[in-house]
């Protein structure tokens, strides 16, 4: 029901308009292709419904698309949830380890930040989903994940469906070299047959929705083991690539102090269940949270302010060594580059040999940062500000400074 009450309490129609970008329109579309070729080919050709068999296949794919659309349009429609306009801390002594926000005219509560696509400081924010056009947060993130979840086990019944329509209407049995494996086809087999027959358009279609199936199954299967692996961390993207720096920070200046993550509970479960619960509502109000013995609850955000005031972490400069073409998923910068290009929307920046970069995070395989357009690195000079891949730059030998850490990476030194 938690769909039906968040369409119901609309305040106005503008949410609806979340629907009118590409990222909804293509995942729609893919689900939309390959639920309904599953069913027509469950229905004309493959398994008869008159069959016990049948009968169970066709609710099935009902059911996954019933389960996928849900957990989708609650996660776009529900929201992240995010921090009220105007928010304080109860204690005022408090805001002095808090970051404030002068667009939402709001000190940031714990593990929240500043989306600038919703242009609203949102609620243990995870990162902005274009193919949800909505922030991945607090309230929301049962409903992401699982979708990541449902998605890949449906279009795996569906992949199934069609590459069993296209045997069974094409051939009677399967050849590998000298051995032959024939399959029983009783179960599908249609007496009489069936009144549409299996021609090329009809096989066409099938082998796209199929392609499309094993496609979002591969894709979307890689998000959610990230996702369940953040989750189980009690961790989210941002918070890992905070982590990351807080350790490079100790590192470098050799401080000593040991930086403890203050939301992993030290248990996967007790982590997991902050996020699922039987009720479809996360625990806690977004505001504040449950701490690890031994942390603060501003434990995070003074590793933040910190972080901000130490310009060696904030930004690293590099200088560019291979032109790049500004392309999403580069086939030339190689099958690694190409396979982890960053699921968001933020742009990617075109190189040329030469220039310069002032990369302020990054991935593995990828760095984000500001271009400098007139050859100066003066603050606030003029820029360009998108993603790059790591294999067209190389460091400058600048004091000081530091390669951002890929997420989930240590570095040895």
């Amino acid at each position: 029901m938690g769909i039906f009450c968040s369409v119901i309490k609309f305040e106005n129609l503008q949410d609806l308009r979340r629907l009118c970008h590409w990222g909804p329109i293509i995942a729609l579309g893919v689900i939309a292709i390959c639920s309904t070729m599953a069913m027509i080919d469950s229905v004309l050709w493959y398994w008869p419904l008159h069959t016990t068999g049948g009968s169970v296949n066709f609710i099935m794919l009902i059911n996954w698309t019933v389960m996928i659309l849900y957990n989708y349009f609650n996660a776009m429609f529900a929201g992240p949830g995010f921090v009220p306009r105007g928010w304080k801390p109860e204690k005022s002594q408090d805001s002095m380890y808090l970051q404030y926000c002068k667009v939402c005219q709001a000190y940031k509560a714990p593990r929240s930040h500043h989306c600038r696509k919703c242009n609203r400081c949102v609620m243990k924010m995870d990162h902005h989903c274009p193919w949800i056009n909505n922030c991945c947060g607090h309230q929301n993130h049962a409903s992401f994940t699982l979708f990541l979840l449902l998605a890949p086990l449906g279009c795996t019944h569906a992949a199934f469906i069609f590459v069993m329509t296209m045997y069974t209407q094409l051939y009677n049995r399967l050849s590998f070299g000298w051995n032959t494996v024939k399959i029983d086809m009783s179960a599908a087999r249609r007496d009489p047959p069936p009144i549409v027959p299996f021609g090329l358009a009809a096989f066409a279609a099938t082998l796209f929705a199929l392609g499309l199936a094993l496609g979002t199954t591969i894709a979307v299967g890689m998000l959610f083991f990230i996702q369940i692996k953040i989750i189980l961390r009690n961790k989210t993207s941002i918070e890992s690539w905070i982590e990351e720096k807080a350790k490079d920070r100790i590192q470098y200046y050799q401080l000593d102090e040991v930086f403890i993550f203050p939301y992993d509970m030290g248990s996967k479960w007790k982590n997991f269940k902050q996020v699922f619960t039987w009720s479809g509502v996360p625990e806690g109000d977004g505001l504040e949270w449950p701490i690890r013995e031994g942390c603060d609850q501003y434990s995070l955000t003074i590793e933040q302010l910190k972080q901000k005031a130490d310009k060696r972490v904030r930004s690293v400069r590099y200088k560019v060594i291979e032109d790049y073409n500004g392309a999403c998923c580069p086939l030339n910068r190689g099958v690694r580059t190409f396979f982890t290009s960053p699921c968001t929307e933020e742009p990617r920046i075109r190189l040329q040999k030469g220039e310069f970069i002032l990369a302020t995070r990054g991935l593995r395989y990828w760095l984000y940062g500001d271009k400098i357009l007139d050859d100066s690195f003066i603050e606030g000079t003029s820029r360009v500000r998108g993603w790059f891949p790591r294999n067209c730059v190389e460091k400058c030998p600048c004091d000081g400074e530091s390669d951002p850490a890929p997420e989930g990476e240590k570095k040895n030194r």
